[in-house]
């Protein structure tokens, strides 16, 4: 369980607490058991265990799975926003172009890192909202998609 080295007079003695039950105590000294009482009830120490949930960043996903356009929205319609704050780098389409599932459409630099932003719906791009260079925060709107 617990090891502990104690200095006696001058003498070094190794001890470790083996175990532990109701007002009694099981302890090793320099290689040798005893059986220690105790005047009250001890509890054996117990470590305390993290338990995190399971996360998944909003930007993993497959290009085939829509994850930024509202469900309700037409068919092929839908909003690009920013996944985190950060710098467009590049601007990979303009007004009218059609783009697919997937497409890449936008370079997003954040933390130092260069993230791709691609299409979730297929479309023709309406209107961009930013420009090579802005900064944008999370959430903000890019690009928009329609029919």
């Amino acid at each position: 369980m617990k090891k502990f080295k104690f200095k006696i007079n001058g003498n070094q003695y190794n001890a470790e607490v083996l175990s532990i039950e109701d007002y009694s105590a099981e302890v090793e000294i320099n290689g040798t058991k005893y059986i220690v009482e105790v005047d009250k009830d001890m509890q054996p120490v117990k470590t305390p265990k993290l338990v995190r949930s399971i996360s998944v960043p909003s930007t993993d996903s497959h290009p085939s799975v829509a994850k930024t356009s509202n469900p309700s929205e037409p068919k092929g319609g839908g909003t690009i926003k920013s996944p985190l704050p950060g710098v467009i780098l590049e601007i990979y389409v303009k007004v009218g172009d059609v783009v697919n599932i997937g497409q890449r459409l936008l370079v997003l630099e954040a933390m130092k890192m260069e993230n791709n932003i691609e299409a979730d719906k297929p479309g023709t791009v309406i209107s961009i909202a930013r420009s090579k260079g802005d900064s944008v925060m999370e959430g903000d709107l890019l690009i928009v998609i329609g029919e």
